[in-house]
């Protein structure tokens, strides 16, 4: 009783929410909750008994070629809608790789739908959540993953199976993007369910309506992680060897410059090294460090001085100056003729005789 109250509430807190088929049955896909356990209609019927039997084999079609991780199925398309047209409006999310319409076998016509697939995994998301419902020839196409080859259990529209239809044929079928399951509107039939091998409505997985449903996704294994792991180490290698060839490719003047940058480096720090040991104390290095830099700037101050004065003499002191000392040569040798006269002769004075 615990579960089934638990469930009621459940239901009744998400009526207004929808999950999504991860994995596809035919009874399960005619149920608009997902809660039904019998077929309601002959199509629904059949395609359970091509599923019971394994009459239907997904990978079996040859046309079904490419990555299916890559490849989008467009449905709704106008029958007008040729692949050159449809190749140019999906080449707006991203480059296509291969596209095919599928067309009638006798008579060559389209049939609404076609598959695309992508060169790269992000083109293929972008369409995917992009190009649905937009309009092409007039005609408002949906967009899913390819459901043939990614979804277990898969039975094809021809068979009974499928998703979406029409309301006016009777073959709706539920799960889908376009045509999701509702929240269960009564009390789920657990035990039935399991002994019929039908999926049951997910608990706790339920999305507002409004929210597109993601793609599956590439499952990783163990050889691809050794793939990529041994990529990521031959790149590292790769960009190794180039760092080596770039310095052994180095002129000889720049690792000359090199060398010296570190001797001067070295130099440097010796010499820090001993000024460091030097140091008595910090207070001490402070304060000789201010009295050099005053007497510095004192004695450049005394130097600017002396030499505005000396520029600041007028060019009249300078010739008296030169005066001055041409006076004192002359005066210089007057004496010196002066103080030597008296041991020079003359015969005016010295010569007794000279009036005679």
């Amino acid at each position: 009783m615990g579960r089934e109250e638990h469930s009621e509430r459940r239901s009744t807190a998400n009526l207004n929410s929808v999950f999504y088929a991860e994995t596809y049955h035919p009874i399960q896909a005619g149920s608009i909750d997902g809660t039904d356990i019998l077929p309601h209609d002959n199509a629904v019927y059949r395609a359970l008994l091509c599923s019971n039997a394994g009459l239907y084999d997904p990978f079996g079609d040859p046309k079904a070629i490419g990555d299916p991780y890559r490849t989008l199925f467009v449905g709704h398309l106008s029958h007008v809608t040729t692949e050159q047209t449809l190749r140019q409006e999906l080449n707006k999310y991203g480059r296509v790789k291969n596209l095919r319409i599928v067309r009638h076998i006798v008579t060559g016509a389209s049939r609404g739908y076609a598959f695309v697939e992508f060169e790269t995994d992000r083109d293929t998301l972008r369409a995917y959540k992009d190009a649905h419902h937009k309009l092409i020839d007039d005609s408002e196409i949906i967009v899913d993953y390819n459901r043939q080859r990614l979804m277990s259990g898969w039975i094809p529209r021809r068979l009974g199976g499928g998703l979406g239809g029409k309301k006016e044929s009777g073959q709706l079928r539920f799960g889908g993007r376009e045509r999701p399951f509702r929240a269960p509107l009564r009390q789920i039939p657990w035990d039935d369910l399991k002994r019929l091998g039908i999926p049951p409505p997910p608990e706790g997985r339920y999305m507002s309506r409004f929210q597109a449903p993601s793609p599956p996704r590439r499952e990783r294994s163990l050889e691809d992680a050794r793939d990529s792991s041994h990529k990521h180490d031959k790149r590292n290698k790769h960009s190794h060897r180039r760092e080596e060839r770039s310095i052994s490719q180095e002129p000889s003047s720049g690792r000359r410059e090199r060398s010296m940058d570190k001797e001067d480096f070295s130099h440097r720090k010796r010499t820090h090294g001993r000024k460091r040991g030097d140091q008595r104390s910090p207070s001490h290095d402070h304060s000789s460090d201010r009295s050099s830099i005053d007497r510095s700037r004192h004695s450049r101050k005394r130097q600017k001085s002396s030499r505005d004065r000396h520029d600041m003499r007028s060019p009249s002191l300078d010739h008296i100056s030169d005066e001055t000392s041409t006076c004192r040569e002359e005066r210089h040798r007057a004496h010196n003729a002066e103080s030597h006269g008296d041991d020079r002769w003359s015969p005016s004075r010295d010569d007794p005789f000279g009036d005679a």
